[in-house]
């Protein structure tokens, strides 16, 4: 197997075992800041895999990720966090981690070489037609990453590919390929660093992008959340008292007669005659609370 760019021996890990602890720990942490820095070459592929992500969305279709090691910690990471912090619902969200729920204990090696699992857990997963998966490998080689794509397009789902060796089979394959093309690791090989960094940055850019198209950020405020907890009701409230101008007490009422719909809340302060009402204005906008609260303010200047 020819050596990839993520098992090559970083310039300046000669000795690293020797030296000072603080210099150990300055080029660990200068390789994590290089690693950040190459996501921003893959801007233009990132955006246009959140549209492609938010469409499927929007018309009732799945988001699968699929990986092992390292990268499903990643993926994982990324998609629990989905209905919490934007309001997607649970059901439309797919973990597909090589080796299962024991990945959670042991992380083991031998699943990532698992390709019959792979596609038995897309097709358990249902992944096809009108869906979108995102397979993740450091190496872009991972044999159950490559055979998820394969099967997720053999069934017809829209497929983005993220890996940080360019040339890559997953990238091939991916009918969108986002690149991370991260230095080699101070740790030779060890891709839960610099490439899983990489990695986190842009699926959190690529979740974040889809949210905004699908109309759940407003001036940089999470306006679907699952507020399911203490310290989110709380936000929720004061998202509400932010965009409205009302006091987080009216806030706070807003939710109860909403339901704890944020969205509804903001509307209901604006001037929407009721929950259902404003519900109603949110489908005509594509769920976007801009032009729906455009909609209250020309209609309150149309009846004026």
């Amino acid at each position: 197997m020819a050596e990839t760019r993520t098992e090559a021996l970083h310039q300046n890990a000669e000795g690293l075992d020797i030296q000072a602890p603080d210099a150990i720990l300055s080029s660990l942490a200068d390789a994590q800041i290089e690693a950040a820095k190459v996501v921003r070459n893959a801007i233009p592929s990132i955006a246009a895999a959140a549209e492609i992500i938010a469409a499927k969305l929007k018309n009732g279709g799945k988001l699968a990720y699929a990986a092992a090691g390292s990268s499903g910690l990643m993926a994982l990471a990324d998609a629990l966090e989905l209905p919490g912090t934007f309001g997607i619902q649970r059901d439309r969200i797919a973990i597909l981690i090589a080796g299962g729920d024991d990945a959670f204990k042991t992380l083991a090696g031998g699943p990532e070489d698992d390709t019959e699992e792979a596609a038995q857990a897309i097709a358990d997963a249902g992944i096809g037609k009108g869906d979108c998966l995102i397979a993740i490998s450091a190496s872009g080689t991972t044999p159950y990453a490559v055979r998820a794509i394969e099967e997720a397009a053999r069934r017809g789902a829209a497929t983005i590919g993220i890996a940080n060796n360019k040339d890559s089979a997953l990238l091939r394959l991916a009918e969108t390929a986002i690149l991370l093309e991260t230095p080699p690791e101070v740790i030779a090989g060890s891709t839960r660093m610099g490439a899983g960094t990489a990695q986190k940055i842009a699926l959190n850019m690529l979740s974040t992008l889809t949210a905004v198209h699908l109309g759940h950020v407003h001036d940089g405020y999470m306006v679907n959340l699952m507020a399911d907890n203490i310290k989110l009701r709380d936000r929720a409230a004061r998202i509400v008292a932010a965009i409205s101008g009302r006091t987080r007490d009216d806030a706070a009422r807003l939710l109860d007669r909403s339901g704890g719909v944020v969205k509804t809340a903001i509307l209901l302060a604006a001037g929407a005659d009721n929950a259902d009402a404003a519900e109603k204005l949110l489908e005509g906008t594509g769920q976007k609370l801009r032009p729906a609260l455009s909609a209250i303010e020309g209609n309150k200047g149309t009846k004026a």
